[in-house]
């Protein structure tokens, strides 16, 4: 499923950094899909999109009531028509995909760390140092412990996955040792 309403958020998010970059608003609109993003993801709001007994208006008043002032026209524009193609429950991953094309367009790779064990300040400043060489470009990272890893580490930028953990050396041998 995540799959899916990632490839549903897709065009909104490439349409919606176009009309962001065009109005020279990447900011504005970088926070205001983030904060609609964590609106649709509370619990309470998740349980009332697709209720048929809730009327779009009323789900888009209870969204812009919780979000605030400060919303652009374009902004709100976006949800109405994410509402009117009952695909609110994508905004989600549309703002992270929307915040993964700023950040390229910033001419900076986010890349996402899973370390079977914390890694520390000097550790993750070589890491840096090295993925920085290895793409070309500035990155930014985001290190997450996950001890099912058993040992080593994997490395995700966009779609490339470098996996140098124990867990996926151990896949990979037992894949191969399959007939």
């Amino acid at each position: 499923m995540a799959g899916d309403s990632t490839t549903i958020a897709r065009p909104y998010a490439e349409a919606a950094f176009e009309v962001a970059q065009a109005g020279n608003t990447l900011d504005a609109w970088s926070e205001a899909l983030s904060k609609l993003a964590a609106i649709v993801a509370d619990p309470g709001v998740a349980s009332q999109i697709g209720n048929p007994n809730l009327s779009d208006s009323t789900l888009l008043d209870l969204i812009f009531g919780v979000a605030g002032e400060g919303l652009s026209v374009e902004v709100q524009n976006l949800v109405r028509l994410l509402a009117e193609n009952e695909r609110l429950g994508v905004l989600p991953d549309l703002a992270r995909l929307f915040e993964a094309r700023k950040t390229a367009a910033q001419g900076v790779r986010h890349i996402q760390i899973r370390s079977a064990y914390a890694l520390s300040a000097a550790e993750q400043e070589s890491l840096q140092s090295t993925l920085k060489r290895h793409f070309g470009a500035d990155v930014e990272l985001t290190v997450e412990d996950d001890p099912t890893l058993i040992g080593g580490l994997e490395v995700r930028a966009d779609d490339v996955v470098i996996d140098a953990s124990v867990r996926g050396r151990l896949r990979q041998l037992a894949n191969e040792l399959q007939f």
